[in-house]
Parts: structure tokens; sequence; C-alpha cells
């Protein structure tokens, strides 16, 4: 029977093996469960219920029992500190969309239970939400690319686009071809000319094994392994570019919620 596990480091990586230098697929982030199945050898292995992903965790990133979150970073990234107090040791770094059991208020820190203290700044309330989820994801413009990663420290086109809609408070799935396939059956997609004329701000952009978003009519956002970070660029050369080295289009899609 499988039990849920939470996780109590700052973030842990979802490996397609059980070991150490395994490929990580996905990450979780602080706050998030993991329904572990079976362990073995100081590794679980099961599926997050954030957003279904399946793999292997090291059991040393994760605890139980679950405590019910009541915050989420909304920083970039902030620290978890020993003590209610800027001067004590940071334990290590949670980054946006991280979640947490809040405790005690000291000054300016809350206590994240089990975690450590957060300046109280850097948290929103679970239910808060994002107005202008492109702005977050322009949050992190020369993030280093990572494959499979969602953190502020490194992330892949997917992860961009997941925790961006996330703090926005849509919940899309992992990988960008579960992606494309939920905005295909919930957005409105977008016909372009060869002049790639008519595009919005928030419009996804999808290749095979790729996205990207749309920050303006013309420029291009994505963490793409051609910069080897995230980048914003005229979407024009990036689609020739990728064509060129991988595949075309595949689909452009806006929210039926879009303006202007």
């Amino acid at each position: 029977m499988a039990e849920d596990f939470q996780v109590t480091a700052g973030v842990a990586a979802i490996r397609r093996e059980p070991r150490d230098d395994g490929m990580q697929d996905s990450q979780l982030l602080a706050g998030e469960v993991f329904s572990v199945e079976n362990e073995t050898n100081g590794w679980a292995e099961g599926v997050s219920r954030h957003d279904g992903y399946r793999g292997f965790v090291d059991m040393a990133a994760l605890s139980a029992p679950v405590l019910i979150p009541t915050h989420r970073v909304s920083a970039l990234r902030t620290y978890v500190f020993s003590e209610p107090d800027l001067k004590s040791a940071p334990r290590f770094l949670v980054s946006l969309n991280a979640k947490i059991a809040a405790g005690r208020r000291e000054g300016k820190f809350t206590e994240a239970q089990r975690l450590g203290w957060v300046f109280t700044g850097h948290l929103s309330a679970l239910d808060a939400t994002e107005s202008d989820w492109v702005a977050v994801a322009e949050r992190f413009l020369h993030t280093p690319y990572q494959w499979g990663g969602k953190e502020s420290l490194g992330l892949d086109c997917s992860g961009l686009v997941q925790v961006s809609l996330e703090a926005a408070g849509v919940r899309i799935p992992r990988d960008s071809k579960d992606q494309e396939a939920w905005a295909r059956a919930r957005w409105v997609e977008v016909e372009t000319d060869e002049g790639l004329s008519g595009l919005k701000r928030g419009d996804l952009v999808f290749w095979p094994g790729h996205v990207g978003i749309m920050t303006d009519p013309v420029h291009l956002l994505h963490a793409n392994a051609f910069h080897m970070m995230t980048a914003s660029e005229p979407l024009a050369p990036a689609v020739r570019r990728i064509a060129h080295h991988h595949a075309p289009m595949s689909g452009i899609f806006r929210s039926p919620n879009a303006k202007g």
C-alpha cells in the first residue's frame, strides 16, 4: 500500500533509476508530496501527488506524516534559516511555489514547520495567485537550463511553463507533450502566417519536445539547451533554428481568458 511522504529538503530530484547519478526527469519542491509505493536501499519508488510524475526519490529528502501547507514561496527563491534571525545559519534555499506549513511568527520570520524559518515577506497564502503568469516566467530570465528542473536555480522548458502557470493558480502537466495536449483541449489554437503575425503575450508555442511563451507579439521566452538558460529572443529566428536542428512548430495556443 502506498504511503504519502512530504519533501523536507529544498528540492528533491525524481530520478529514472534509484541511484545518485540516475537521470533526473523532474523535481519535487519543498512541501510537495510523493506517494511511496516501494522503498529499497534508501530510495522511494512512487509518484508525485502534484503532477503524477513517476520515478525514484532519495528517502533522505522525505518525511512523514504530511503537514497541510498554508503558504507558498512567492519570491523567486529564499533561504530557510535555522533561527528567526537573518544572521543565523541558512539551511538551504527554497524556490517559487515551494509549500510550507506555517507555525510561529517571530519578528520578520515565519516558522516553516520541519524546515526552519523563512522571511515572511517572501511568502503568500496558499490560495493567493499572481495576476500575470507571463511576468512570473520573465523573472526566470537568464536562469541556467537544467534537464528535469523546475527550481529557481535551474529549470527546463516545460518546468518554466508549469511553475509560472501554477503561481497564477493554473495546474498544467509536467512534460511539454502533455502540456500541448492539455492546451489543445482547453485553450484556443492560434493560426498564423509565414510572418508569424497575430501572436499575443501569453501564447504558448510548441514543438515536439519543446515549449516557449510569447511575451509580446514578437518575442519568445523559453528555457532551452541552445542558450543553456532561459532566454528571450525573436520568435522567427528561433522557429528557423529549431526547425533546422529538430522539428517545425506543432501548435500555438492562447488562453480563452487572454486580454488584448
